[in-house]
C-alpha cells in the first residue's frame, strides 16, 4: 500500500515538471490586411475565411506538434493559403494590367540570418518554396522572373501552366479597375477556366492589401518568418512590392528575438523598413505587441496602411493593423488557436 500511495504521490508531483517541459512553439498567420467591416462580409464569407485561415494553422500547428522546424511550419500554412483562391497569394493572385500572375515571396531563418526571396513567378505552383530553394540551394537571396522560375524548376519545384492561376473574380476585379481608369482590358488568357461558382468577393481593396504570410517559433527556438503574394490588382512594368525585399516585408531574427510578416501598401512598407525595425525594437527590449503597434503607427503617419504579424523569441505573438481588419489568426504550444477578421475582435 506504501509502495502504491508513493507511487501515486510522486505522478502528482512529476505531471507538472512534465508540462513545463513539453515543447513550446507559437505560430501566428495573415491572408491580408484592408477595409474589412462586418456588414461588408456575409455570414458565409466570414466562415469561408475564418476556415480557410483555420486550415493554414493546421498545416503549419501539425510541424511544430510533431518537433518540426519553424522555416516548416511556416512553408506549410503559406503554401495552403497560395491553393486557396479566396487570398492573393498563389492561385488567388490578382492580375497585372497585361492580364498575367505574377507572384512574389520571402522567406528567412532567425538563427542564421540566411534569406531567400523571389519576384515576378508566372509558373511556379508554390512562391513560398520557390523562395525556400534560393535560400537553400543558390549563392543568392533574389531572383526574379523567369530565371526564377527556370531555377525553381531546376530544383524540381512544381511547374505549372500560367492558367493554374486564373480565378474569375480576379480577372473581373482586373477588368473592372481598367475600365475605370479608362484603359482596355487584354484578351482573357489561353487556357483560363471558365466562371468558378460558390467563392465569396474578398471585400478589401486588394490593389494595395492581398498578401499572406506566416512567422513561427519552434521547440528548438528557431525563429522563421515568410510573405507570399500578387501583389496589386493592374500593376504594370514589372513592379515589386514590399513582401520579397528583405526587411521590409519579410525579416527573423533569434538575436533580435523576433520574427515578421507584413501585409499592406508596399511602397510606404519598403520605405519604413518595417519588419527590420520591428526586429530592432525588439532587440531593445520592447515586446512583440508594442514593437508592432509602435512601427504601425511610424506607417501610417507617412500614409502607409496595413498590418504586420510578429512572434517573439520567447513565444510572445504581436498582432497590429492601422485598417479595420485582417485575416489572422495564431496557435501554439500554450494557447488555444484563434483565427479574427476584424480589427476590434479581442485576443
Amino acid at each position: 500500500m506504501k509502495s502504491v500511495a508513493l507511487a501515486a504521490a510522486l505522478s502528482l508531483v512529476a505531471a507538472p515538471v512534465l508540462a513545463q517541459e513539453a515543447p513550446r512553439w507559437s505560430l501566428a498567420i495573415h491572408g491580408g490586411a484592408g477595409v474589412i467591416e462586418r456588414d461588408s462580409l456575409s455570414p458565409e464569407q466570414d466562415a469561408a475565411y475564418r476556415a480557410a485561415l483555420q486550415k493554414a494553422l493546421d498545416a503549419g500547428s501539425a510541424v511544430l506538434e510533431r518537433g518540426g522546424a519553424a522555416l516548416d511550419a511556416v512553408q506549410a500554412a503559406i503554401e495552403v493559403m497560395e491553393d486557396d483562391p479566396l487570398f492573393n497569394a498563389g492561385r488567388g493572385a490578382v492580375f497585372t494590367a497585361e492580364g498575367r500572375n505574377e507572384l512574389d515571396a520571402a522567406v528567412m531563418s532567425g538563427p542564421d540570418l540566411t534569406a531567400g526571396a523571389v519576384a515576378g513567378l508566372t509558373t511556379t505552383r508554390h512562391p513560398i518554396a520557390a523562395a525556400r530553394a534560393v535560400m537553400e540551394k543558390s549563392p543568392h537571396v533574389m531572383l526574379i522572373g523567369p530565371g526564377a522560375d527556370a531555377f525553381a524548376a531546376s530544383t524540381g519545384l512544381e511547374q505549372v501552366d500560367p492558367s493554374w492561376f486564373f480565378t474569375e473574380r480576379r480577372w473581373d476585379g482586373l477588368v473592372k479597375a481598367l475600365t475605370e481608369a479608362g484603359q482596355p482590358a487584354p484578351e482573357r488568357p489561353a487556357g483560363a477556366p471558365g466562371a468558378q461558382a460558390g467563392l465569396p468577393a474578398p471585400p478589401l481593396d486588394e490593389k494595395k492589401f492581398g498578401t499572406v504570410g506566416a512567422v513561427a517559433l519552434d521547440a528548438q527556438g528557431r525563429l522563421a518568418a515568410g510573405t507570399s503574394t500578387g501583389g496589386m490588382t493592374a500593376k504594370r512594368w514589372g513592379r515589386v512590392g514590399d513582401v520579397p525585399v528583405i526587411g521590409a516585408g519579410t525579416y527573423a531574427s533569434n538575436a533580435d528575438g523576433c520574427a515578421v510578416s507584413a501585409t499592406g501598401s508596399g511602397e510606404y512598407f519598403i520605405r519604413s523598413t518595417v519588419a527590420r525595425d520591428i526586429c530592432r525594437r525588439t532587440a531593445d527590449g520592447e515586446a512583440a505587441q508594442a514593437a508592432a503597434e509602435a512601427e504601425i503607427a511610424e506607417v501610417g503617419a507617412i500614409g502607409g496602411d496595413g498590418g504586420v504579424i510578429v512572434v517573439g523569441v520567447d513565444g510572445a505573438v504581436g498582432f497590429a493593423m492601422n485598417t479595420s481588419g485582417m485575416y489572422r489568426g495564431e496557435a501554439g504550444s500554450m494557447r488555444a488557436d484563434r483565427v479574427a477578421i476584424y480589427a476590434d475582435e479581442e485576443r
